[in-house]
């Protein structure tokens, strides 16, 4: 194999026990062409979602912007446990998760850890923890007690997607370093303990020109912003038409015992617009355009000594996997160990699949305005379903899911064929992102993976029995 610099993704020192060592970044690749990593697809993904999307500012008159790139802010949930507490169980040590085990008398019902005080020895944790990743350039922001006992959260500033995908890996590694000299484990499996929250991996995602232009940004008048009307219409056609294909990517073994409870979006596709965005896309299918947008509006706390407030577009609908959130989107299905390469690449790829599709309807429209009116709309109407504004976590969405015709696979075993299937391999092939080869590799190793898992976790229940 070979391995190429990736030098948009800045070169690091790493300092251990064994000195400093020069880290450089780097795309690595088989000697027959073929991509072995998660970097090749992800930078390939980028070129294509930037031709695209510069295809699309032309369209609407912009000459100035030269780029556009997909910014990422991945948000790390884990666990922190005691280290001597986590030797005693085999099941932690092999698998990840505990195997066994009986519920403690109180639990998170009463949420009172929930960004509550941290306790000194892991706050002590945590600023170590902050200190090695700005020695990196990774510039973690936030950090809190998440609604489990023991569970934390990281959040670090959004980066382009390939130094995203780069830091990210690092914050997993130096977690479990940097807690292990704390004299604790760091837990990075999606579901760890049973009959409490899991952690997963916040994937906030973006599309933004070289001269400050957001694409998912509706501005202060959404109903007459025909750009962010197309932009947002093509997302909704690309998360319908690749949602499998998007439920694949954001899971792994682990995150088939995390989708679905109460504590993360279900393993069904579906996109949260909140009520002023939601109500463009209702005009729009309804009438063909938009001519009003809903008032964000103030909040008063009725005390006199407190200012009113003005309140954002839209709330956040924490039971949604793929959410619109101001400006951008968040996907929160991720899972809590993998990493958000394969995410990002789907989530560029098919923008630009869309984007693609778009451009060939109307370039060369005689009356653009009209034509891109109906070509909004056109979208909009074919993939209303994927809408949900409503609890993810309610017995009834599965049902109305259904209705609605959204694939629903509660297995990642069930998913893992997306990757070969024709819509993707064409998807794919199309923009030089993978082959059909290399798809067919990734399914091998999935299956392979799912199965070592499962293997692994049998033989250590049966230890422990």
């Amino acid at each position: 194999g070979y391995t190429a610099w990736d030098c948009t993704s800045p070169a690091f020192v790493r300092e251990d026990a064994t000195g400093a060592t020069l880290c450089i970044p780097t795309a690595f690749c088989s000697y027959t062409g073929e991509a072995l990593d998660q970097k090749t697809p992800l930078l390939r993904s980028m070129d294509a979602i930037n031709e695209q999307s510069l295809r699309i500012l032309k369209l609407f008159g912009n000459t100035t912007s030269k780029k556009v790139t997909p910014s990422v802010g991945a948000e790390q949930e884990y666990f922190i446990v005691d280290r001597d507490k986590y030797l005693q169980r085999k099941d932690l040590i092999f698998s990840g998760r505990t195997l066994f085990g009986a519920m403690p008398p109180k639990g998170q019902e009463m949420d009172d850890q929930y960004f509550g005080s941290i306790a000194p020895n892991v706050k002590a944790f945590m600023e170590d923890l902050n200190v090695k990743l700005w020695k990196l350039g990774i510039t973690a922001k936030t950090q809190h007690r998440e609604v489990a006992p023991g569970q934390h959260e990281i959040a670090p500033i959004f980066s382009v997607s390939n130094v995203a995908l780069d830091n990210n890996l690092l914050v997993m590694d130096i977690l479990k370093k940097t807690a292990r000299k704390h004299g604790f484990v760091c837990l990075l499996h999606e579901k760890p303990f049973d009959g409490i929250n899991g952690s997963g991996k916040h994937n906030n995602w973006s599309l933004t020109t070289d001269d400050g232009i957001n694409l998912f940004k509706p501005g202060k008048e959404p109903e007459n912003n025909k750009l962010f009307q197309l932009v947002l219409a093509c997302t909704m056609a690309a998360v319908d038409r690749h949602a499998v294909l998007l439920r694949l990517a954001a899971s792994n073994t682990g995150n088939d015992h995390r989708l679905g409870a109460n504590e993360a979006p279900p393993a069904i596709i579906s996109m949260y617009l909140g009520d002023q965005v939601g109500d463009i896309v209702d005009q729009i299918i309804k009438n063909g355009k938009a001519t009003s947008s809903l008032s964000s509006g103030t909040l008063d706390f009725g005390i006199k000594k407190l200012p009113v407030l003005e309140k954002d577009p839209t709330d956040r609908n924490r039971t949604s996997p793929f959410a619109f959130t101001g400006n951008r989107f968040e996907f929160r299905m991720v899972a809590s160990s993998n990493s958000i390469g394969d995410t990002n690449t789907v989530l560029n790829t098919m923008m630009a699949e869309a984007f693609s599709n778009a451009c060939d309807a109307l370039e060369g429209a005689e009356d653009f305005n009209k034509a891109v009116e109906e070509y909004t709309a056109k979208l909009m109407r074919e993939h209303e379903r994927i809408v949900f504004n409503g609890n993810g976590y309610s017995e009834e969405w599965p049902v109305e899911a259904e209705k609605r015709g959204l694939p629903n696979c509660k297995s990642i075993v069930d998913a893992i064929p997306a990757l070969v299937d024709d819509t993707t391999v064409e998807m794919y092939e199309k923009f030089n992102v993978l082959s059909k080869a290399e798809l067919e590799a990734r399914e091998d190793i999935l299956f392979e993976q799912y199965a070592g898992v499962r293997n692994i976790e049998a033989l250590t229940m049966i230890e422990m029995a």
